[in-house]
């Protein structure tokens, strides 16, 4: 099937058929008026915006034929009656092929603009590093297929004196105003994280940031412009992670074939939103064994949809497979998945960012294989 065509639902690829099919029973019975050229005329165009140039030729090529055989069967050939019908036809036939080639040069130049917006985004997003300390770290960026602006999603890994500490965020919006947060968000980032005592601290530094760059653009935080962040710690030799969530869709952690969600007691509010007096969550601890591998997503993520709608749901999509050696694997999985249950263009960016606790790293303090010191066992959402 062409790749046009797969950018509509299944059915759509078969209109052009049952027009074809549909005029021409119309003419047969009613050769007088040839009231089903309409449907032979939009049949063409309709190829013409769906499939390739020699698909849109052939549509047209069997519409003439068409024309011309209904013409000899009803004794039109060398009547004005039959030269004009064979002259719409053909007519009908180089409008679909001029509709085909304004739609492929639109399709060239979205991809052009598209690759460049990706490359700034990589470049604002540079690729953290592959290894910090006895952690494995891979992360993805992937734009949004139906659009060409740049987007608002951003991580960051950076070792501290505090341990390594991770980001994963996802600014409302996209084009020039997403990219200025992001750059100030990230920025903020790298500042904050290595003088912040704890998360909660990085989170105030990261919304002081946010704020000043409102009032310095002139523009007042409004609940529509909130960032939603994910803020980790992982500290040295130690077989735990402290995360603050912002209003994120939740991380997972893999264990094996095992996938849990680490789903926060308390939803945090998206970071921009101090405006309403509500104090921040406080982190929460959760064991982070060895081998087992976090995953972070943006909402580009989750909130992909099949063609009937339905969410992406990673616990039960990636939940029985692996075990994965390296978080390069693990992501290469997830992007594949969701390619396939979209099934075409996507309507929002994005990001991945996974972390794995190498088997050769420290074990955890004073031996201690790992536990949720606040007495909770992180909620597994199915066990392959």
């Amino acid at each position: 099937m062409d790749p046009l065509v797969t950018r509509w639902p299944r059915y759509v690829s078969f209109a052009p058929a049952a027009l074809i099919v549909c005029g021409t029973v119309w003419n047969a019975l009613s050769p007088r008026e040839y009231w089903g050229d309409p449907m032979l005329a939009a049949a063409v165009v309709l190829a013409g915006a769906l499939f390739s140039l020699r698909h849109t030729i052939l549509t047209g090529v069997a519409v003439v034929v068409i024309e011309l055989a209904l013409a000899v069967k009803d004794g039109y050939v060398g009547h004005i009656v039959g030269t004009l019908t064979l002259a719409n036809a053909v007519f009908t036939a180089l409008v679909g092929i001029g509709v085909n080639r304004v739609i492929a040069r639109y399709g060239r130049r979205l991809e052009v603009v598209r690759s460049v917006a990706e490359a700034a985004q990589r470049a604002l997003l540079p690729v953290p590093p592959a290894r910090v300390g006895p952690l494995a770290v891979a992360a993805v960026y992937k734009a949004a297929q139906i659009e060409a602006l740049i987007g608002g999603d951003a991580y960051a890994v950076h070792d501290t004196p505090y341990g390594t500490r991770l980001m994963i965020a996802d600014v409302r919006g996209k084009g020039l105003g997403a990219v200025s947060v992001v750059s100030v968000l990230l920025g903020t980032f790298r500042e904050a994280a290595e003088r912040a005592p704890d998360l909660t601290v990085l989170a105030e530094h990261l919304e002081r940031a946010l704020v000043r760059e409102a009032a310095r653009s002139e523009r007042l935080i409004q609940m529509e412009g909130f960032v939603t962040a994910l803020l980790g710690e992982i500290p040295a030799g130690a077989d735990r992670v402290s995360l603050l969530n912002c209003g994120h869709p939740a991380p997972y952690l893999l264990a094996g074939r095992a996938l849990t969600t680490l789903e926060p007691r308390e939803p945090g509010l998206p970071l921009g939103m101090s405006v309403l007096g509500v104090p921040q969550a406080a982190p929460q601890t959760w064991p982070f064994p060895a081998e087992a591998t976090l995953l972070l997503v943006t909402d580009g993520v989750t909130e992909a949809r099949d063609r009937t709608g339905t969410f992406y749901d990673p616990p039960s999509r990636l939940s029985g497979r692996g075990p994965f050696q390296r978080p390069e694997e693990l992501i290469e999985t997830l992007v594949s998945d969701v390619e396939h249950w979209t099934g075409g263009p996507r309507d929002d960016d994005m990001a991945v960012l996974a972390i794995t606790r190498c088997a050769d790293g420290p074990a955890g303090p004073e031996g201690d294989p790992g536990g949720d010191p606040e007495g909770e066992t992180p909620r597994s959402d199915q066990e392959g």
